[in-house]
């Protein structure tokens, strides 16, 4: 080969690689009830797209087991197992991957089986689309609706109806456009907008990847076009940053950096960031990867953030944005998919993993039962293997989450047994709970005859002055005397000693206190650390006053006067219990 043949190879093949790296990619799933047929249509659509290689297709030729009529049994393609191939189910989820002119695509190949229904949640669960079978001769069946309804429940945002075997029922175009309009009906009960249904056989390839001429009445997109063409809409999910860390990278005493894969969103150099669960901010110094440093990185983009400010931060912690913060609560609703032989157990603690981070968690109350044949909500204290139930969960600490529908990353977690590390369920979150009655102390009991969430400013009002926090250092007993001069005054105040607060509390423990309208006195012994600072001055803002250096470990009486002073310009009304002046 010349010199200048070489060249040319060379940007031949650069110019493909980069073609190749700037397609889309889609990630569909199959699914449906036994027999429909998905094993047959995947491996029919990797052999029309030329995406078998030929020691494969030799293989397949080969092989024993042949439950087709033609010359090659194309559901071996993807059922792998020799139980699969002996039985002729699929077992297990199959990966396979190919590509086109236009895009990428990575197909998983789901189990049609009830006993197998978790491994289709697994498979779909980071899907874009969902190609869901409809055996032609035999209609819509109950695995048909169940794995329709977990893809509305996993919010994958195109499905594609396949109607299959065509060719069993003559190609009738009215049988068609009847199974069409009864999964069009099941889709807008479940809140699917996006559908499309396509008449197939996967035997014969007809309408796969070429019109059929056997469907002269037929004018849509053959399958391969629609995938081709099928927008691909990520609710990356939320616009809003999300970053959770999975470890700190420290090289040296000159680089510390936080590593983890951007859950959604987009950072750049310079953007400022809130930490969870401090509360802490700070901005980005720089984005590092594998390729060097980046002036942005997007959704789903492994990288390494170097920060601005020495924080503290660890794995399991969030980096979020500031002007779109998560929800932030130890109490949650969530829809589960139990994947387990032995049922949930209510109040047994399991083990949650929710991004980067793990934590202790139990099951308080089974709000409902999906009865698949009905889509209805059933009554029920127990959830057993493959069911879908709505399920009210209480953590040890509080989660940092967003809504499954607007982020399906932070918005979901796997439940663990903690006795034999298997992974037992599925959960989708889907909102925030109140705190419970034991944690609010029975507190509803006494409320009035109005109803609604108590707003800060409720709390304002009734005790007659505005929050604040306080930062002191000393001897306790002053800050103890500081607290009795303030309450005598008519103030709500309340003493915290942040040497008996556990620091992942933290947040959400003074976010209670200030939105309940009190003036905090937040007391350490010593110095305290500049998480702490930077909390107080999030929450706070103008609010926070930081006494700290006028205070001394002899001497704490300093801060007395300032505080008392600061306190009376926060009023907003004359408190009864205040002393009146003579």
């Amino acid at each position: 080969m010349s010199a200048a043949s070489d060249i040319e190879f060379r940007d031949d093949l650069d110019s493909f690689l980069e073609s190749e790296l700037n397609k889309e990619l889609l990630r569909f799933t199959t699914a449906g009830s036994v027999d429909d047929g998905k094993s047959t249509l995947i491996g029919r659509l990797l052999h029309d797209c030329k995406a078998v290689y030929e020691d494969q297709l030799a293989s397949v030729k080969s092989s024993r087991v042949n439950r087709s009529t033609r010359a090659i049994d194309f559901s071996l393609l993807t059922d792998g197992l020799r139980a699969e191939r002996e039985q002729g189910i699929t077992i297990d989820v199959a990966y396979r991957y190919f590509s086109t002119a236009r895009r990428k695509f990575i197909i998983a190949d789901t189990p049609g089986h009830e006993q197998y229904t978790r491994n289709m949640a697994t498979g779909a669960s980071t899907a874009d689309l969902a190609v869901i079978l409809i055996d032609a001769s035999k209609g819509l069946q109950v695995q048909t609706r169940r794995h329709t309804y977990i893809a509305s429940l996993l919010g994958i945002p195109h499905v594609l109806a396949a109607v299959n075997k065509m060719d069993l029922v003559d190609f009738r175009e009215d049988l068609f456009l009847c199974l069409r309009d009864d999964f069009s009906r099941l889709a807008r009960r479940l809140g699917i907008s996006s559908v499309e249904c396509i008449p197939l056989s996967a035997l014969d390839g007809d309408n796969l990847v070429t019109h059929s001429e056997n469907t002269p009445w037929y004018s849509g997109p053959t399958m391969l076009e629609h995938l081709e063409t099928v927008p691909i809409h990520r609710p990356a999910q939320i616009e809003a940053l999300r970053f959770p860390v999975q470890s700190v990278i420290r090289p040296d005493a000159r680089f510390r950096g936080f590593a983890g894969r951007i859950a959604s969103g987009s950072v750049r150099p310079g953007d400022e960031v809130v930490a969870l669960p401090s509360g802490q901010r700070t901005r980005v110094e720089s984005i590092v990867s594998f390729d060097g440093e980046l002036q942005a990185a997007e959704s789903s983009d492994s990288v390494t953030l170097k920060l601005a400010d020495e924080i503290d931060l660890s794995r399991g912690d969030l980096l979020a944005s500031p002007h779109a913060l998560p929800h932030i609560s130890g109490r949650l609703d969530a829809m589960v998919v139990w994947l387990h032989p032995t049922p949930l157990e209510l109040n047994r603690v399991y083990l949650a993993k929710h991004t980067s981070r793990q934590l202790k968690t139990k099951a308080t109350n089974i709000r409902f039962r999906v009865d698949v044949n009905t889509l209805s909500e059933r009554p029920t204290n127990k959830l057993e293997m493959n069911e879908i139930a709505s399920v009210e969960f209480e953590t040890s600490q509080p989660l940092f989450f967003d809504p499954y529908r607007s982020n399906r990353t932070t918005g979901s977690f796997i439940l663990i047994d903690p006795l034999t590390n298997a992974t037992v369920g599925a959960a989708m979150i889907r909102e925030a709970l109140p705190p419970s009655r034991a944690r609010q102390g029975l507190a509803e009991e006494h409320l009035d005859h109005k109803t609604g969430k108590v707003t800060v400013e409720e709390h304002i009002e009734r005790r007659g002055h505005r929050p604040a926090i306080f930062t002191l250092t000393g001897e306790r007993r002053h800050a103890e005397g500081l607290e009795r001069a303030l309450l005598e005054r008519g103030f709500e105040v309340v003493l915290v000693d942040l040497d008996e607060l556990r620091p992942a509390g933290r947040h959400i423990f003074f976010s209670t206190l200030w939105n309940l309208g009190l003036l905090i006195l937040s007391w350490r012994g010593r110095q305290l650390r500049p998480k702490d600072h930077g909390l107080f001055k999030t929450l706070g803002r103008e609010s926070y006053f930081d006494l700290s250096d006028a205070n001394s470990p002899k001497d704490g009486e300093h801060a007395f006067p300032r505080v008392l002073d600061i306190a009376e310009t926060l009023r907003t009304k004359r408190n009864a219990n205040e002393p009146k002046e003579d």
